[in-house]
């Protein structure tokens, strides 16, 4: 029998709170240490300072080095489902942490590892699966690209415009978001990627179908990998009947389908998978985020016969020495189980869309929002054309306290991705500061 949660009884659910500005001493001081001990990464004069620097978390609250109180309204980049520094998870964590943190991977595994993936495999419904562990999303999609390599032998790969699958080589290459992420390694990269359009209603569909199809018909594509909503792209949902047929276009020319449901799965979007809440069963399902409970935790699932295809005469494998540690492992167990035990996936489709329709009602009427759209906590409100106007809101929300990331190609997409235990009144107060933040930009 299933419990109940309450979000209201949700500890860290505390409004913000900022005694010192954004910026304040603490913060710069630990803003400088940061640019000079990081690698400088991004435009014109490197990484730029962060505004605040975490201390601690709890529930939906961070606090940064100046003790100023957040709200968090990224979570982790979607990854934190239970809130911060969660009492059973931490529990969980801390008991593993004196009993066994470390195994031999693949040769001497331990029985958290065999439970997770066991756990893992049933999940994903009838049919017997195979789970290949490691720590982080692109590591899950490196696995499944690889699998659908060894299954096909072909080498091409469809994937989608303003796609984010991680920065490691192989999903490197199917990068969509930004062309400047992936042309300064291009000549190391896979040649034979294929990008489509990712569609946002029925008319680019069957545009981006066709699409496929034609590729398809080449003769070289061995894997179609999308995400079912796409994530950084700016949480754009496709149209009715596009996933099932695009599987269905994959199996007729005996492709691999791969869904990345790194964002989408585990409750994120108020299905456990999302592929399961639409009914359409691909071949591969990547997971990751918030898998494993804030520890680097991602899996590579897939059906039997095609996860056969690691099995030959001579030994290739995709393995790392940190991939399911007891401790992660452990952590994702318990995860899971808190997620079943108290039916936080089915009040978080039904608080999502309250709080989507909330949004609607109060932003729509703005200028500068062009549409506000996502399923569960995944949620979007696109900005419009003007390039990196979501990191101007970002900055205003985060000067009033609220923590938020941005998404789309120009960064013009606010994303929304609390954890799943914020409580309801902190929904609508971030309702409110959006307004606020949002029609100062338009005025």
């Amino acid at each position: 029998m299933l419990g109940s949660f309450d979000p209201s009884l949700a500890p860290g659910n505390e409004e913000p709170s900022l005694s010192h500005s954004p910026q304040a001493p603490a913060s710069k001081d630990w803003a400088a240490r940061a640019v000079h001990a990081n690698a400088p990464m991004g435009p014109g004069r490197g990484m730029l300072p962060p505004r605040i620097v975490y201390k601690r978390a709890f529930g939906s609250n961070v606090f940064d080095v100046d003790g100023n109180r957040f709200v968090d309204l990224a979570a982790g980049f979607g990854a934190i489902l239970l809130g911060h520094c969660h009492p059973e998870l931490t529990a969980c964590i801390a008991d593993q942490a004196a009993r066994l943190t470390q195994a031999l991977g693949d040769v001497f595994p331990s029985t958290e590892k065999i439970v997770l993936q066991e756990t893992l495999a049933h999940m994903m419904g009838p049919g017997p699966h195979r789970v290949i562990l490691g720590q982080s999303g692109a590591d899950a999609i490196t696995a499944a690209v690889k699998t659908a390599a060894l299954a096909t032998g072909l080498p091409g790969v469809v994937a989608f415009c303003g796609a984010y699958h991680g920065l490691s080589y192989a999903p490197l290459a199917l990068c969509g978001l930004r062309t400047s992420y992936k042309a300064p390694f291009a000549g190391q990269l896979n040649p034979h990627i294929h990008s489509v359009p990712y569609p946002s209603n029925a008319n680019e569909g069957q545009q981006s179908l066709s699409e496929v199809a034609r590729l398809l018909a080449g003769g070289d594509i061995g894997a179609v990998v999308i995400e079912p909503i796409l994530g950084r792209g700016g949480c754009v949902i496709p149209p009715e009947g596009f996933l099932s047929r695009l599987i269905q276009l994959t199996r007729e020319h005996r492709a691999i389908s791969i869904f990345d449901e790194i964002w989408t799965g585990l409750g994120r979007c108020g299905s456990l998978l999302y592929s399961q809440a639409i009914g359409v069963v691909p071949d591969i399902i990547c997971l990751g985020k918030g898998l494993g409970g804030g520890l680097p935790l991602s899996a590579c699932v897939g059906r039997a016969e095609i996860m056969q295809a690691w099995q030959r005469d001579a030994e290739v494998v995709h393995t790392s020495t940190f991939a399911g540690t007891p401790l992660a492992a452990a952590a994702a167990i318990r995860l899971l189980q808190i997620l079943e035990r108290n039916a936080i996936i089915e009040q978080t489709l039904r608080r999502g869309e309250l709080w989507i329709e909330a949004l609607r009602k109060r932003l729509s009427s703005l200028a500068i929002v062009t549409e506000i759209r996502g399923r569960g906590f995944m949620v979007a409100i696109d900005l419009g054309p003007k390039a990196g106007i979501a990191a101007e809101a970002a900055n205003r929300l985060l000067g009033s306290g609220w923590i938020t990331s941005t998404g789309g190609g120009q960064r013009e997409v606010l994303i929304l991705t609390p954890p799943l235990t914020i409580s309801d009144h902190l929904l609508m107060s971030a309702t409110n500061a959006l307004h606020q933040s949002l029609s100062e930009l338009t005025g």
